[in-house]
Parts: structure tokens; sequence; C-alpha cells
């Protein structure tokens, strides 16, 4: 059954690929979004109407009638008030989702109504999305959200103002990004080729022929798909296990050559790439890095202008595609333009479960009419702070004149843009581990941290169990891990990246005494090791 799903898969994956190489881009990017921009909350509406109101099942008419508002109530709020408003205000009366609620982990309950839903209740039904995509592209069981090629068009339309604003058709270009399941190479090769700025090489995270081999033989033949098809794909090389020193060297070379680079990757691979340099000594002075599926911290940043090169923020997620990107003035930090004509935001300060922390959840409202979901104020685990935007780019003259700062998520694991649940791992910490290897729930780990190279995970195992055995908690760990939606890719790029290490020391314990399963990069504060912590030097 599983080899039939997965041919099935792929299926679909080369005839979405087929449709999105077909789609033309669109001549005139920032015209096409200065309407959108304009025509916001007309088209909200008219989403509104078609997606919920003429279904009185859908989950949304159900929330509506809780709250006893019908559409022409909020015709009349938007009207009034700005969309904007009129979605806090919306919120306020039970018109929202959690994203356990949008998984269909948790019940949607709205003064006692219990509202029946899954993820595909949130499609939506006015657009074919043909090309599949996940958290991180696996293919586990679970639902994974589609999309199409009317909305990369329209996305690239973004990315075309970016790559201009800083200057990559000067430049050569290198892509940096996994093999299938993720799409993510093919949609950077795709937009290249109908942009006219072929990449000059895809550089491959593909983990080991022995757990990959699968993988790597059927990106190998829907690349030669691309190709037969006229696109021109880059060349694609396999890099070797936790190396990512061939991408530095390519860098250098061109700068010999004097040319300088534009690098596309996650950024965790790309603050390796910049590692890698400065392990070497190869300049890759000059050269631009656009990052992507993590936060860009301070210490992943400090890393790659170490080595003489710039970095860029993006802000993207598999629900709503491109939400934000960096322009040249926003060089180094998280901060990226808030794309407000395609996804509107409001946010509200709450509790991280889980945590001592406070944050600025985001809760997220689809636009436009062929995004891939249609959700109303959809809260995704996302903190970001909402300001406007000090500079006259492109994207500020278009209306885009908020941004973002501050981006990372407090209900998920992002390490190496791997996204995963995290009550996911939390049942492996608490439930598989003590069963396996003896122990309590409270004497497994993990720690999301910024190791300069790059974000590590430290799976940390209290002595007090007796031996601990690295190598078969890491293998079973992982082996857990890949039976979470979205977790075969997951552990593939961990062990190509060497990210994964396990510590015989005791779990670090919050200022309130809480010992947490799992705490998240964005989540860390001043912690301290339990009594008893082995000194890790």
């Amino acid at each position: 059954m599983l080899w039939f799903e997965a041919c099935s898969y792929y299926a679909r994956m080369a005839w979405g690929l087929r449709e999105t190489i077909r789609e033309p881009s669109h001549p005139d990017p920032a015209a096409v979004l200065s309407d959108q921009l304009q025509n916001r909350e007309r088209r909200f509406l008219d989403l509104l109407a078609k997606v919920v109101f003429r279904d009185p099942s859908h989950p949304y008419a159900q929330m509506f009638a809780e709250a006893r508002c019908g559409f022409a109530d909020v015709e009349s709020l938007v009207r009034s008030c700005g969309l904007d408003r009129a979605l806090e205000t919306l919120r306020q009366s039970g018109v929202f989702l959690s994203h356990d609620e949008f998984k269909g982990t948790q019940p949607i309950v709205r003064n006692g109504r219990h509202i029946s839903a899954t993820t595909r209740s949130f499609r939506n039904p006015l657009v074919s999305n043909r090309l599949e995509t996940s958290s991180s592209g696996g293919l586990n069981r679970g639902t994974s959200i589609g999309t199409n090629p009317q909305l990369r068009a329209y996305q690239s339309c973004y990315e075309s103002l970016a790559f201009s604003d800083l200057g990559a058709w000067d430049r050569s270009w290198f892509i940096l990004a996994p093999t299938l399941p993720s799409v993510y190479g093919f949609s950077r090769a795709f937009f290249g080729h109908n942009m006219g700025l072929p990449a000059e090489r895809w550089y491959a995270v593909a983990g080991t022929f022995k757990d990959s081999g699968h993988y790597r033989a059927v990106t190998r033949l829907l690349w030669l798909e691309a190709r037969a098809m006229g696109v021109r794909m880059p060349p694609l090389q396999f890099l070797p296990q936790n190396d990512f020193g061939p991408v530095a060297e390519a860098i250098a070379k061109a700068r010999q050559r004097g040319r300088l680079s534009f690098v596309t990757g996650v950024a965790s691979s790309c603050v390796r790439v910049a590692a890698a340099a400065l392990e070497r000594g190869l300049d890759i002075s000059g050269a631009r890095f656009v990052t992507s599926g993590e936060a860009l911290t301070p210490a992943k940043a400090a890393v790659i202008h170490n080595a003489g090169a710039e970095v860029f923020a993006t802000y993207k997620t598999v629900e709503f595609g491109t939400i934000g990107l960096s322009c040249s003035r926003y060089g180094g930090i998280n901060t990226v333009h808030h794309f407000r004509d395609a996804v509107a935001i409001v946010t509200r300060r709450s509790q991280a479960a889980d945590s001592e922390i406070e944050v600025n959840s985001m809760l997220l409202t689809s636009l436009l009419p062929f995004s891939r979901c249609f959700v109303i104020n959809l809260e995704i685990g996302d903190h970001g702070v909402m300001s406007p935007s000090q500079c006259d780019c492109v994207f500020s003259k278009l209306g885009f004149t908020s941004v973002i700062s501050d981006m990372y998520s407090y209900t998920k694991l992002t390490s190496h843009g791997m996204t995963l649940p995290a009550s996911g791992i939390v049942a492996i910490l608490e439930g598989v581990l003590p069963a396996r290897f003896g122990g309590s729930p409270v004497d497994y780990q993990l720690v999301e941290q910024d190791a300069g190279s790059g974000t590590r995970i430290a799976l940390r195992v209290n002595p007090r169990i007796g031996e601990v055995r690295a190598d078969q908690i890491r293998d079973c760990f992982l082996g857990e891990i890949s039976k979470l939606y979205g977790g075969t890719l997951a552990n593939r790029i961990w062990r190509h990246a060497g990210s994964l290490e396990i510590l015989a020391e005791p779990p670090i314990v919050g200022r309130t005494g809480k010992i947490l399963p799992l705490v998240l990069l964005g989540l860390r504060k001043p912690l301290t090791a339990a009594a008893g912590a082995v000194d890790a030097s």
C-alpha cells in the first residue's frame, strides 16, 4: 500500500509540475500586486460569500452562526472600519481557528457547539491544487496542502521584485534545496526559468544513497521531465553527507572570475556554507544569501557576515505561501515587508503553551481568490511584531508599508527548515523513549539552539536512567520522528547535517522550576541545568 501511495503522490506531483511550467509569468509584477492590494477588501468579501456563506455546513459558517453574524453584517463591518479592524472584531466574536483546530487534532467548540472539521474543510474550493506540498514535504500520513499554478505565478511577482532589488540578475545564482518529497528546488528552478534567470547549479541536500536512493531517483526523473519540457534546469549535484563545502567553493570560484553570487536556501544550510568558507579560508565576500524555512537569528546572521557575505530573511508558510520578503534595506535582520494584499494579519498577546514566555501571536486571513486555503483568523503558532516600514524600496512604494519582525514559531520545531508539530515530539519524549530506555517523562528533553554554524538540536537524557546509549537513542528518536507528518524528510536532513546531539545531561529547568519536554529556539530565555548536570565542556 505504501508503494501505491508513493507512486500516486509522485504521479500527481509530475502532473502538477507540468501545469506549473505551462503557467505564464506576469509581464508587469508591480501592476498585478497593486491591483490586488487596492481590491483586497472586495475580494475578501467575494471569497467569504462564495466559500462560506453559500455552504451552511462550512465550519466558518457555523462559527458565524454562533456569533449571530450574517454576510451583510460582515460587509457592513468591513466597509465601516476596514478589513483589519473587522477581523479583530470577528476574532473577539469567536470567528477564529487555532492551529490544532485547523489540523483536526483539537475539536472546534464555540459557545458549547461542536463543529466538525478537518484540514480539508478549509481548502479553497475555487481552485484545483494539483501540485501537492506539505509542511517539510513528507509522505507520512496526514493531510497535505496543495498549491496551484495561479498562486505560484502571483507569488513569483514578489520574488521578481525582490530579486531585482537585491541585484540577483547580475550575479551567479545557486539553489540550495532538498530533494523530493520537498518541491522547493523545483519551484526555484521554474521561477528562474520563467524570469529568464536560470540558476547555475542546484545543490541538493539528499541524505545517503542507502536511506534516500528512491528520493534521489524520483528527483532525477522529474528533473529530466522538466528538461524535456524545455525548462532550463540547473545541473543537479547531491551534496556529500554533512558537507556544504562544495557550495562555498563554487561561490569562491565565481568570485575569482569577477562575479558575485546569490544563494537561496534554508537558513541553517546557508550558515553551514558560510561556516565552510571560514573553515577552508575561501573568499565568498559580497555573496548574498536569501534564507527561508526557519528564523534568521542574530547568531546565524553573524556567521554569514563574518564570511563577508550578506543575508536576507523571508517569511513563508505551507498554508499561505509567501507572506513577506526582505528588501535590501533590511539585510541581516529577521524583518520582512508584510504582503497585506494576500494575507491580513491581526495579533494578540498570549502565553505560549507549555512555556513561561508571552508571545505576540499572529492570526492570518486569506485574501487571494486562488489561495491554497480559505481561513479567517488562523493562529498558526508564530510570533511576530508589526510596525511601519522605514524604507522607500519598491515594496514600500507599492503600498507594503508595514513590516513583520522577530518571526519565530512557538508551537513547532523548525530546525533546518523542517517543520514538525510540538505535540508529536512531546509524545516521543514522554512516552516512547522512557518505555524503551527507562526513566520517566521528565528525563528526556529536546532543546533547539543556535550553535554558530547553524541550528542544532540537543536531546538531553538524564544520566540517572543508567547507561545513556547515544547511538540507540538517536536511531530510536529519528525513527519515531519519521512517523510524524513531515518527519521523513526531517530525518534525512538532520542526519545529513549532523544536527542532532545526544547529551548525557539532566534536562534544563525554567525560572519557575518547570522542566519542559521541548524548548524551542524562539522561546529560549535564561535557563539553568538541573542539579547534578554534567559539564558540557
